[in-house]
């Protein structure tokens, strides 16, 4: 069982707690350590039709061929190791990295992943997700992607109050990692900023509460969160403060989750939702590789995941 995280990774703690009880044999390991602390070889041709080679870690010394499952969850960039050549030479060789380890890590014959990173990066996609959500039946909140300022304005004008999320969130500094919380926008507060670069606007939701759903496999994993401020966005304030009450999800919207999954390929979704006064489910964004460990049942999460990880495979 390989597990492919970064060192910090306390989601994965989780996981790996979980599969150390039912006695599976783990490895971890982070591909942005590559160098001296990593070290891999991997042969095809001749009548070899698969990858296989080895693997060696600071601790651990396994073969390709015998990886049954993956559990792919935040490593670091590749290009932090590198990070100190000159700028044209950590291109080259994050790209080299990525293309040749991260490659080698993506295609491990007759494995089972959770989630490949192929699935998780078609998935990180806002604008596939709304498209797919809406499709599935979800109800969505009213949205423009632009970065036509005029285009903008008419949408804040038509359809306010309006909120602005960013795509992505902030790329992180020597200080460590940016927020950008959902806010609300005013017609005024556009201007030329707006042709710089994509932007999403939505219709703001009246919610009085939020929902987050983490779907693992045919599981379903449910909590209704509010905040004592009634806070835009609840990943705003301090986590400690939010209140957790386990919540039902509705039939229908349960069968839209498992096929949304299933469009992108996926076992594996922390889903977010608005909850409004009438209790009706706005669908926000699905994380193809969320965190859940906060969660009040994350004990069972990480059962429910290991399960998921071994089936196939293990017994």
């Amino acid at each position: 069982m390989l597990v492919i995280t970064s060192e910090e990774d306390v989601t994965a703690n989780l996981v790996i707690e979980a599969l150390h009880e039912r006695q599976v044999q783990v490895v971890r390991t982070d591909p942005a350590d590559i160098g001296a602390e990593l070290t891999f070889s991997a042969f095809i041709g001749d009548d070899r039709k698969e990858w296989a080679g080895r693997l060696r870690t600071a601790s651990r010394d396994i073969a390709l061929a015998e990886v049954g499952a993956v559990y792919y969850r935040r490593p670091n960039p590749y290009s932090t190791r590198f990070a100190h050549l000159p700028a044209q030479q950590s291109a080259f060789a994050t790209a080299e990295a990525q293309h040749g380890l991260g490659g080698i890590l993506r295609t491990l014959h007759g494995a089972t992943y959770v989630n490949h990173p192929a699935a998780i990066n078609s998935a990180d996609y806002k604008p596939a997700q709304l498209q797919a959500a809406t499709q599935l039946g979800l109800t969505i909140p009213l949205t423009l992607i632009t970065n036509d300022l005029e285009q903008a304005q008419k949408f804040a004008a038509e359809h306010g109050p309006i909120v602005y999320k960013s795509f992505r969130g902030a790329p992180s500094t020597p200080d460590g990692h940016v927020a950008i919380w959902t806010q609300r926008i005013a017609p005024q507060d556009l201007d030329d900023s707006v042709s710089v670069t994509a932007h999403l606007f939505q219709q703001e939701v009246p919610k009085v509460a939020d929902a987050r759903v983490t779907v693992i496999g045919q599981r379903v994993f449910a909590s209704r969160i509010t905040t004592p401020d009634g806070a835009l966005d609840w990943r705003s304030g301090g986590w400690e403060k939010l209140a957790h009450e386990p919540i039902n999800v509705p039939e229908p919207i349960r069968r839209a989750l498992h096929a949304y999954l299933d469009h992108f390929g996926l076992v594996f979704g922390a889903f977010d939702f608005a909850l409004n006064a009438d209790e009706q489910w706005t669908f926000i964004e699905c994380n193809p590789n969320g965190q859940w460990a906060w969660l009040p049942d994350s004990d069972a999460m990480a059962h429910a995941l290991a399960d998921v990880i071994l089936k196939g495979w293990w017994s």
